[in-house]
């Protein structure tokens, strides 16, 4: 393993940070909504299967 100068790692790296395409404000509250909303399914359907489950395994037990 190489060392490298501190300041050529740090050139490198802004180099290579203007090379990164970053995304719009509009592309970023896009992805940020789309994410909260499918937590949002994922949410409900664990709720509505874990309560399907525990009804049934209630009803093969017998348990109240």
């Amino acid at each position: 393993m190489t060392t490298k100068n501190p300041v050529e790692f740090a050139r490198e790296v802004r180099a290579e940070v203007a090379r990164v395409t970053w995304p719009t404000r509009r592309e970023t509250m896009i992805t940020t909504s789309m994410v909260f909303i499918f937590v949002v399914i994922a949410a409900l359907f664990f709720l509505v299967a874990d309560k399907v489950i525990g009804f049934v395994v209630k009803l093969l037990l017998g348990v109240s």
